[in-house]
């Protein structure tokens, strides 16, 4: 499976992105799919994830209520709308897949992920 990460960008804190990744490389998409980012200096955090159904989704403390994921199955795409973006949101987000379909516990946990896409750049600025 091959992620397409794309959609980052600058914007002034309060803004809002929407990022995109396609999976690739098999007719069937990934059960699992998430977000993870990366900010300077700091370790990969988890953002969110959802199961392909959309029935399970989970998100981080930091962005519920900002951040929204959504899934295309029929183009084995995961979006992430981020709205009232703060200067902390500022990381490279990382997109991730699995075969499995993950429960909340294991959702989170980057060791549960065995495709990683290339990561696109989000900066915020105060």
């Amino acid at each position: 499976v091959q992620l397409q990460a794309s959609g980052g960008g600058w914007v002034q804190a309060g803004g809002s992105l929407r990022l995109s990744c396609a999976a690739s490389g098999r007719t069937s998409g990934p059960s699992t799919m998430a977000w993870f980012r990366q900010a300077p200096g700091k370790e990969r955090e988890f953002v969110t994830a959802t199961r392909r159904s959309g029935s399970t989704t989970l998100y981080s403390d930091s962005v519920r209520g900002r951040f929204t994921i959504s899934r295309d199955n029929t183009k084995n795409t995961i979006f992430l709308q981020m709205n009232r973006l703060k200067p902390e949101d500022t990381a490279v987000y990382y997109c991730s897949a699995t075969d499995s379909g993950l429960i909340l516990s294991s959702m989170s946990s980057s060791s549960r992920y065995p495709y990683w896409g290339q990561g696109t750049q989000v900066t915020v600025s105060s």
